[in-house]
């Protein structure tokens, strides 16, 4: 971490501890559903927290269910899922401390990012009313896929690659870095320690050994 001067956040299950609340927002918009198959949906989303609502709306509509769906459905479902989550997310009990307190007593010396499969939109929404906005050069989610917002990023900022590094808790997290030849550090979730790069068990050791 410390020849890094550029650091790229996931934001779900990083800094913000929104796993349940987002479960409940599947289960809530897929309510008239039969139970089982929202299930699977749920076990998709936890597995792949760094896709995002469109895609996972997408794979229960065409995967679990067998059925087509319209661009239109998708941005309505998606739209009732932001709805609720503007709502939920906004309470600061949410918060990742061991991230939030790293990013507050850091965010001067490095340049943070945030690149999120969480809705764009919603996410600055998020980070507005969290108190989140100003430690960040820019907050950036879907409908754009992760890998693509990273390179978006590096090329926008001309990033020197091996001083930038992405930082998230899910494999969609490690392959978006891989994909743009960047660092990945894992956090928040023990089973990415098994992956290349480095795992990061606690940001607040970092904080102390600043």
């Amino acid at each position: 971490m410390f020849n890094k001067k550029n650091i790229l956040w996931d934001f779900d299950g990083v800094i913000l501890d929104s796993m349940v609340v987002r479960d409940w927002g599947f289960e809530e918009i897929f309510k008239n559903f039969d139970a089982q198959q929202v299930s699977e949906l749920l076990k998709y989303h936890r597995a792949n927290g760094g896709l995002s609502r469109y895609v996972k709306i997408r794979y229960f509509y065409e995967n679990i269910l067998g059925e087509s769906i319209t661009e239109e459905k998708v941005m309505l479902y998606a739209e009732n899922f932001s709805v609720l989550m503007k709502k939920e997310l906004t309470n600061p009990k949410n918060l990742i401390l061991d991230a939030v307190s790293f990013i507050k007593s850091n965010y001067q010396k490095y340049h943070f990012h945030i690149v999120s499969g969480s809705d764009g939109e919603e996410l600055r929404f998020l980070c507005k009313e969290l108190g989140l906005t100003p430690y960040f050069l820019s907050i950036e989610g879907s409908p754009t896929p992760k890998k693509v917002l990273v390179k978006n990023l590096l090329k926008k900022h001309n990033y020197i690659l091996r001083e930038t590094c992405l930082i998230g808790d899910s494999i969609n997290d490690y392959e978006a870095a891989k994909a743009n030849n960047i660092h990945f550090y894992g956090y928040n979730n023990k089973e990415l320690n098994k992956l290349d790069g480095g795992y990061i068990p606690s940001l607040n050791v970092l904080n102390t050994n600043f």
